[in-house]
């Protein structure tokens, strides 16, 4: 159906791409348009019929993460690399090492049960529990619970609570103390981890055990 714009132009509606066309080009366009476009099925576009698969390829195939091989869609690829990729690495909350994101649950808990001694009061705090020993006995979190792996520094009979010298200490966003004692905590770490990871085998046998009987 013919109709008249606001430039005085007259226009015929094509039912195919669903636009106004000018009615002296109507009949070339009709035939064109549906010879040689269609609709993407995603996202709506008119695309070449010849170029329908490669469009699809590169703006709506599913996308595969890097990380782990799930095919994810492209526009939450990001999202999933960052936040739901179990082969992600995440940083454990005790020993600042990363770990992948699927071993972090089994690894903290090994990590967490692990005692270091606090500097102003000289007990031997799990780590879990440093943030509630540090706000009971010290009245606050941070500077006034610091411990021994923080200091890198050992307690001994007769010294000061807190060490004059903190030159040893971590520095904000570092990953860590000093290089030799780096290389302790990282083997430490690497044990830690693989004693999780056998905790979750042998936990995921014992399922599977009881499943096929």
């Amino acid at each position: 159906m013919a109709a008249v714009n606001g430039t005085g132009f007259s226009t015929s509606f094509c039912a195919h791409c669903e636009r106004d066309i000018p009615s002296s080009n109507y009949d070339l366009h009709s035939a064109h348009c549906k010879r040689n476009l269609e609709r993407c099925r995603e996202c709506q576009e008119m695309v070449p019929r010849m170029r329908a698969d490669e469009h699809y390829n590169e703006y709506h195939a599913p996308a595969v993460c890097r990380l782990c091989g799930t095919k994810v869609s492209r526009e939450h690829l990001s999202v999933h690399e960052q936040e739901n990729c179990p082969r992600r690495m995440v940083e454990c909350q005790y020993c600042d090492f990363p770990v992948e994101a699927a071993y972090l649950s089994a690894h903290s808990d090994v990590c967490g049960s692990r005692t270091e001694m606090c500097i102003p009061c000289g007990k031997y705090v799990r780590l879990r529990e440093k943030n509630v020993h540090d706000v009971q006995f010290h009245g606050e979190s941070g500077e006034a619970g610091i411990s021994t792996r923080e200091y890198n520094l050992p307690r001994s009979s007769g010294s000061s609570a807190v060490p004059a010298d903190v030159s040893h200490r971590a520095l904000p966003g570092s990953r860590g103390p000093p290089p030799v004692a780096s290389r302790h905590r990282l083997m430490f770490t690497f044990a830690i981890t693989g004693v999780a990871i056998l905790i979750g085998f042998f936990k995921l046998r014992s399922q599977y055990g009881r499943k096929g009987r």
